[in-house]
């Protein structure tokens, strides 16, 4: 297995991936409807074109469509599994490609969501196994962890207790890197990040905030330990998607302070 810190997905052992899976997970009128443009994926593949990304999360259909243009220029990290925003039932995430057919595309990484606490814990503990050890095994991909704790008994899925339950459940069971909630303030990552050791966290993106709310939390989350950051919304939901991954190559690459990379 060829160290995390050797491989595309990171920079100097800093992540920043661009996501772009959210057409599957959310629908494109929740996330494209203010930005129409963006429904084109060859406009998302052209902004992680831009020096900051470390690679491109996406799903098979867009994988398979449009990465071969950009192969010289984006590194693929291969999501794995993912399902609509129309499932109402307890949270499952279904594996829709698998290791092998992403490797034949190309990619430099998979990618896989957990959602520990739902009553399908078991089974997709038991699909992420699968996964990892033939990533590992027959490719030396890396494999990020989605590491999302959702259920019906779990009430708040960014407290402190459970992102860094969510951290080192990621550890446990084999992942390379972990990609959590923000749980609300630098202390409560620094304990996320000290509890998955030497694995490396990031942060996931969310929904688009302002500039300065948006940079000060990475800003945070670097300060804690973290490793960077994986984001969609807060990208290319922006009229100058440059301008913010300037500013977050600043944050997460030079250490600079959010009002210094603004």
């Amino acid at each position: 297995m060829i160290p995390l810190t050797d491989s595309q997905v990171t920079r100097d052992g800093k992540a920043l991936i661009l996501a772009m899976d959210h057409g599957l997970e959310h629908g494109p009128s929740a996330d494209f409807g203010s930005v129409p443009d963006t429904l084109n994926p060859e406009k998302i593949f052209e902004t992680a074109t831009h020096d900051a990304v470390t690679c491109l999360a996406v799903q098979k259909g867009i994988a398979e469509t449009y990465y071969p243009s950009y192969d010289d220029d984006v590194n693929l990290l291969a999501k794995l599994n993912g399902t609509s925003n129309l499932w109402t039932g307890e949270p499952y995430s279904p594996q829709n490609w698998t290791v092998d057919y992403a490797a034949e595309l190309g990619a430099d990484a998979v990618g896989y969501t957990v959602y520990s606490g739902s009553n399908h814990e078991c089974d997709m503990y038991e699909d992420f196994r699968d996964i990892q050890e033939r990533a590992h095994r027959e490719y030396d991909m890396p494999v990020v962890m989605w590491s999302y704790p959702r259920g019906q008994g779990l009430k708040n899925d960014t407290k402190e207790s459970v992102i860094a339950y969510a951290t080192r459940i990621a550890l446990e069971i084999g992942a390379d890197m972990a990609k959590v909630k923000y749980p609300g303030t630098r202390e409560s990552m620094e304990w996320a990040v000290k509890s998955a050791a030497d694995m490396p966290v990031v942060m996931s993106g969310g929904s688009k905030t302002s500039d300065y709310e948006f940079l000060s939390s990475v800003e945070a989350v670097m300060d804690a330990g973290g490793s960077g950051l994986a984001v969609g919304r807060n990208v290319w939901q922006r009229d100058d998607p440059e301008r913010i991954l300037d500013a977050l190559e600043k944050v997460i690459f030079e250490g600079a302070t959010a009002d210094e990379a603004l």
